[in-house]
């Protein structure tokens, strides 16, 4: 957690509290709960009932005999917890060990999967073991390494481990993808819509030579990644809507802000990527003709939600009323930016036969499996 306001934290066994030195500051009793709130420029400690009180700049807290969890605003997270004020409020660290952080992973990315997906779920603990051996130390100065959120990959503590996930961490532990020598940029999303995209379509630093754009279909035609619920989609903007949505995400664009959009009178596919992804979108306004490049289309053609498109994969079709678009409908495939692992792509080839170590290579082709411990 980065920001919050106030944090409830128990446990099912003592806790201890201590400052950054070390030193105790308290103890909180089984049963017991304590709020953590901002005050100043530091953070106060307070038993909700009434069973004590500390202050510090930052708390550190976890089980008396090391082993019970921690629970933070009711969830249970294995190791302990660093809690530092930061510019808006509290930030929140669980601190724990890697194989036990990837227990809290693999499911919250894959979900609940049927034993024939076993496969789908050992390559992704790889994956997400790379990807956090590689990102560590990413965020120093944040006070951390890797956020819970889909902004590195989704971490949900012990709520979050099935028995399915457990054994997929188990049977890979300590193994990683590396490319000479070295853990890769594991990029990973839900679904590439049959082919996979080449890492500079979509991030411009990711020249790598296992990033490439690969096809994801099987013997028969099919994508592996059909199985997905976003593999075919469709999005629908009525003119009044587009105006609006392009209204709020234009001038959120480098060198755009301030740009008022008074007038949609097209949008088009400038030009595509190798993948087939929109790699240019072209929109005309009143005043001015913008080109967006691939890695801001979907976040300009926002959904009625707000959410970003789910995939650059995608085809328009504009009608208008007069000069201006009166409605645009995008029909889609895939979810994600499509660099990488594929996660139901991976699912298909494992109800396919495929081993974890073949789906891997499928998508970060010319990578070995290297164990670290």
């Amino acid at each position: 957690m980065v920001g919050a306001a106030s944090v409830r934290v128990d446990a099912d066994a003592p806790l201890v509290l201590a400052g950054p030195d070390g030193t105790r500051l308290a103890t909180i009793s089984t049963g017991g709960i304590w709020r953590v709130t901002v005050s100043g420029a530091g953070l106060l400690a307070s038993g909700l009932s009434g069973t004590g009180q500390a202050a510090n700049t930052r708390f550190e807290l976890g089980a008396a005999d090391g082993h019970a969890p921690v629970r933070v605003n009711g969830r249970p997270f294995r190791g302990s917890l660093e809690l530092f004020r930061d510019r808006t409020g509290i930030t929140v660290v669980n601190r724990v060990g890697l194989e036990n952080y990837l227990a809290g992973v693999v499911s919250a990315e894959m979900g609940r999967r049927a034993p024939e997906d076993e496969e789908a779920l050992k390559a992704q603990a790889v994956v997400s073991r790379t990807y956090a051996r590689r990102g560590a130390g990413r965020r120093q100065v944040d006070g951390f390494d890797l956020y819970a959120t889909v902004a590195d990959q989704v971490y949900g503590g012990m709520a979050a481990e099935t028995f399915e996930g457990n054994e997929a961490v188990r049977s890979t532990r300590g193994l990683i993808v590396a490319w000479d020598g070295a853990p890769i940029d594991a990029f990973f999303y839900s679904t590439c819509g049959g082919r996979t995209a080449e890492g500079t379509e979509v991030f411009r630093a990711a020249s790598r030579p296992y990033l490439r754009s690969v096809s994801d279909l099987a013997g028969n035609g099919s994508a592996y990644c059909s199985l997905s619920p976003r593999f075919r989609w469709r999005e629908e903007w009525s003119g009044d809507a587009l105006r609006r949505a392009l209204g709020r995400t234009i001038p959120s664009l480098p060198g755009r802000a301030g740009t008022v959009v008074r007038e949609v009178r097209d949008v088009r596919v400038g030009s595509r990527a190798g993948s087939g992804r929109v790699a240019e979108l072209i929109v005309a306004l009143d005043r001015e003709t913008i080109a967006v490049d691939g890695p801001g289309v979907r976040r300009v053609l926002a959904t009625a939600s707000g959410d970003p498109l789910r995939s650059n994969l995608f085809t328009l079709t504009v009608s208008r009323a007069g000069e201006e678009v009166s409605r645009m409908v995008a029909d889609g495939s895939g979810a994600g930016h499509g660099v990488g692992f594929c996660q139901w792509g991976a699912v298909g080839r494992s109800r396919a036969g495929q081993r974890y170590p073949e789906i891997l290579s499928a998508y970060y082709p010319g990578t070995q499996l290297q164990r670290l411990y």
